[in-house]
């Protein structure tokens, strides 16, 4: 037995003997019962059916609100991310629902609705805004550069979801889920106090308080942290388990007619193009056409606009003014990694490829067998380098875009990237940016 579990049954006999005292002194079973006669009480509730139809109908009503709370909550924070114009006439109802007191609404949804589904919408109104408000804030918290990336490599909404969006909703999801499961319960149970329906554990709550049954109180209270507790673990367990689940990917669907490496496509060419951030000119009248089957190295300064005619390039900017013509879908490598941190880097590239098997093979040129299976968070700089220059060759694309592929490597591995580039052009244009050769 662990120090830390010892030491949190100690915690709790502790308080159990505290308890237990102040019952000795009180010496008044209306005011304050023992331990022991409350887990009397418990145990004579738990021997009759009706205790069990009590607990069953309670759990269902409060499962149900909590569900439908969190499946509206969702639906609503995803049309919010994708709609502003949601988002801004949801907030004034949003900001209401965690403002009102939760004795307004028992009180009007009991002259509204009645008794039996009272503890059904408070829980569905506790749940909704917190979940709303989470939910919402983890859409919005997604990288944009992850999303770059996926808009490159043409990454089918599956990938997406579950690679980029579910990682960046899981803390504030959990998060709210915390705190709604714990809330639901407590004001699902006194919504069933006040309206007291049949066969309900606020009705037995009520019930206790009226023949001064001090340990049934004490009993029906014991049962409720417990559901909740059971509850609450229940539920976390589910969605750690969803959040841990790494779905089969599927291979980025071929919009634009992508043939073989092969192909004739890939030919670019750049007339007169200006683009400018603000007052800041990055690209003036600049022009330039780079052939497919060729490797073309752009060896400017830093801040001279490399990244920026990649973005051009690959249709992430558009140009303020000139033409540029580009035959064909892009691969790129971007200045940054973008890899999807907390998955390995066989599946980052098995995501622009659909196939693992595939993925492993191409990573085995710049990457140890026992790195390829760790996740990207665990590998070095260099290693993050490496799995995203793979990543960029092997996705399939009429012309490469590298930005700094050699950063962070030493001679050794640069000269095994040069090489893995070399042998994987495979007749399509590629463009390198770098300052080491």
């Amino acid at each position: 037995m662990s120090r830390k579990l010892i030491t949190r049954i100690g915690a709790v006999l502790l308080w159990i003997a505290v308890w237990q005292l102040l019952a000795m002194f009180v010496n008044n079973d209306i005011l304050l019962v023992t331990p022991i006669k409350a887990i009397k009480a418990l145990a004579l509730e738990c021997c009759k059916a009706s205790f069990w139809q009590t607990v069953s109908l309670s759990f269902l009503r409060i499962l149900m609100g909590f569900t439908a709370g969190f499946v509206i909550a969702v639906f609503f924070a995803v049309l919010s991310f994708r709609f502003s114009f949601v988002e801004t006439v949801l907030a004034p109802v949003m900001t209401l629902l965690k403002a009102i007191p939760v004795v307004s609404f028992v009180v009007l949804l009991l002259i509204w609705w009645g008794a039996s589904f009272l503890s059904v919408a408070i829980c569905f109104l506790v749940v909704l805004p917190n979940l709303y408000v989470n939910t919402l804030a983890g859409l919005k918290n997604t990288p944009v550069s992850l999303l770059e990336m996926a808009k490159v490599f043409r990454l089918p909404f599956w990938n997406c979801f579950y690679y980029i969006y579910r990682p960046a909703l899981k803390p504030f999801l959990l998060s709210g889920l915390s705190i709604s499961l714990g809330m639901c319960w407590k004001s699902g149970v006194a919504a069933e106090v006040i309206g007291t329906p049949a066969f309900s554990i606020g009705e037995r709550l009520y019930m206790s308080k009226i023949y001064l049954d001090t340990a049934g109180v004490f009993a029906w209270t014991a049962v409720t942290i417990l559901l909740s507790w059971m509850f609450e673990k229940g539920c976390m367990f589910l969605m750690n388990k969803w959040f841990s689940f790494e779905p089969r990917v599927k291979a980025p669907e071929d919009k634009n007619g992508l043939t073989d490496r092969g192909s004739e496509k890939g030919f670019i060419r750049m007339s007169h193009v200006n683009k400018c951030y603000g007052d800041k000119k990055v690209l003036t009248d600049f022009s330039a056409e780079y052939a497919p089957g060729e490797i073309h190295y752009l060896t400017w300064p830093s801040g001279a606009g490399k990244t920026t005619l990649f973005r051009l390039l690959c249709g992430l900017e558009e140009a303020d003014s000139g033409e540029v013509s580009n035959m064909g879908a892009a691969s790129v490598m971007f200045q940054e990694n973008r890899l999807c941190e907390d998955y390995s880097a066989v599946r980052n590239v098995e995501m622009v490829l659909g196939n693992a098997c595939h993925a492993r093979e191409a990573l085995i040129n710049l990457l140890e067998a026992e790195d390829i299976e760790k996740t990207c968070s665990q590998l070095s700089g260099g290693m993050k380098r490496r799995v995203a220059l793979v990543r960029a060759m092997e996705a399939k694309s009429d012309y490469l875009l590298l930005d700094e592929p050699f950063t962070g490597m030493d001679e050794k591995t640069r000269e095994r990237a040069r090489e893995y580039i070399a042998a994987n052009t495979k007749g399509r244009t590629v463009i390198i940016a770098t300052h080491t050769f």
